[in-house]
C-alpha cells in the first residue's frame, strides 16, 4: 500500500523557518505532479506549492512566493517544503499531495494544473507573533 508521509513541523517565531518533507512510498510512474498544501482552523484547503515531476516547473501561491521553495531529492521519492520568513498567516496544517499515487483515494483539490486526490495525514505549523 502506498503512503504518503510528512514531517517536519512545528513552531516557530514569526521570521522563522521551517523545512517539510513527504516520503513517498509506493511511488508510480504514473505520478504527473506533487505539492503542498494547507488549512487553517475555519478555513479551506489551499495549495501552496506545486512540482510537475518531468518538467521540474514549480507553481506558488502568491502569498508564499519568495519565501517557500518546493524541491525534491535525486532518488524522487521525498518531497520537501523550504519555508523561510514564516508569518503568523502561514499556521496550518500542512498536507503533502498527488495527483496518481497508489493506496487509498481522498477528496480532490485543485491547484496550478493538476487535481490533487492523494493525500498524507498532515503535519502542523505554528507560527507565534
Amino acid at each position: 500500500q502506498g503512503q504518503l508521509a510528512e514531517s517536519g513541523g512545528g513552531s516557530v517565531q514569526a521570521g522563522g523557518s521551517l523545512r517539510l518533507s513527504c516520503t513517498a512510498t509506493g511511488y508510480t510512474v504514473t505520478t504527473s505532479c506533487m505539492a503542498w498544501f494547507r488549512q487553517a482552523p475555519g478555513k479551506q484547503r489551499e495549495g501552496v506549492a506545486s512540482l510537475f515531476l518531468r518538467s521540474g516547473t514549480t507553481i506558488y501561491a502568491p502569498s508564499v512566493e519568495g519565501r517557500f521553495t518546493i524541491s525534491r531529492d535525486n532518488s524522487m521519492n521525498t518531497l520537501f517544503l523550504q519555508m523561510n520568513s514564516l508569518k503568523p498567516e502561514d499556521t496550518a496544517v500542512y498536507y503533502c499531495a498527488a495527483d496518481n499515487f497508489v493506496g487509498r483515494r481522498g477528496d480532490t483539490y485543485y491547484f496550478g494544473g493538476c487535481d490533487y486526490n492523494y493525500w498524507g495525514q498532515g503535519t502542523q505549523v505554528t507560527v507565534s507573533s
